[in-house]
């Protein structure tokens, strides 16, 4: 076809021959997408910064699944060197996968990303979107339109299994044989799951992520307080204070609600303002303001 003609459907287009003729509708290869006249254009933009949240996203909760694995495996009240071992594991596990990950996109070598902006959630289902013309033959057009968030995080997971299994090993024989393995059965469970989420759900994560984070960061520090045998305000303040791995925890989850905080201000397009970081402390106060609220024994004695 020597005349530039649209397609049908919103992700179909055609590419441009050496010959000067286009193709027939279909997928636009990877690292291509199709433009308002229906013609496959390569990625030339540059992930904006909710991406790069997103993707910190993707490694940070990847990072505390294998910390709350560790600690679960290890059943330690304190955090001896064995267990800082296997966390400092973790993490050199993930910052490598994530760098493995950027240097493989293109262009290859380098931190910089080439890609497609996302437009809209429909972005991430191309697959539900192949147009019928006539109720006819159906045109296959699924491609990467949010070209290479979906596909990165695959290849991330892919290689934070892959490092895990040429590390950990030799790090939880030397520092806690017994226990340290069952961290690496826990992650081999939890990657795979991961990956099926993203692949189902993938674009509902990336608009969603900011709300999960700040959910589960309350919920978690709800956990957190709620393990502790005396729910007194005194003795809940007084644990936190004390204990360091009381403190690292509490810290975590500012850190976690802060990061969902801007993320969801950055959704909005809203400047992160000073006074939005008060909200970040919440969570922690108004549980240890409220507990005695919620103490089952003074609910019996009445």
């Amino acid at each position: 076809m020597s005349v530039l003609m649209r397609c049908p459907g919103i992700y179909c287009g055609r590419e441009l021959f050496i010959d000067g003729n286009w193709s027939d509708c279909g997928a636009c290869p990877r690292g291509y997408r199709t433009n308002l006249s229906s013609a496959c254009v390569p990625c030339e933009d540059t992930p904006v910064f909710y991406d790069w949240l997103y993707l910190g996203f993707i490694a940070i909760f990847a990072l505390v699944l294998h910390w709350f694995c560790i600690d679960m495996v290890a059943m330690r009240r304190n955090i001896p060197k064995e267990v800082i071992a296997l966390h400092c594991s973790a993490i050199v596990e993930i910052i490598t996968a994530s760098i493995i990950t950027l240097q493989l996109i293109d262009p290859l070598g380098s931190f910089n990303v080439r890609s497609c902006r996302t437009q809209k959630l429909s972005d991430w289902y191309t697959l539900l979107h192949n147009p019928t013309p006539n109720y006819e033959k159906t045109l296959h057009c699924t491609q990467e339109a949010v070209y290479p968030l979906y596909t990165m995080v695959f290849i991330f997971y892919a290689f934070g299994i892959l490092i895990m299994l040429l590390l950990r090993p030799l790090i939880a024989r030397k520092f806690l044989p017994k226990q340290g393995k069952f961290s690496i059965y826990a992650a081999l469970y939890f990657f795979p799951i991961l990956a099926l989420f993203h692949a189902i759900g993938g674009g509902l994560i990336y608009h969603s992520f900011p709300y999960i984070t700040i959910v589960l960061s309350a919920l978690s520090n709800a956990a957190h307080f709620a393990f502790k045998l005396n729910q007194t305000m005194k003795s809940l303040i007084f644990s936190s204070v004390s204990d360091v791995k009381n403190i690292i925890v509490i810290i975590g989850h500012w850190l976690l609600h802060g990061y969902g905080v801007m993320s969801a201000a950055t959704l909005h397009g809203i400047a992160l303002h000073p006074t939005m970081l008060i909200l970040v402390p919440l969570p922690a106060l108004f549980y240890i303001l409220t507990a005695r609220f919620t103490d089952p024994h003074r609910l019996q004695e009445k």
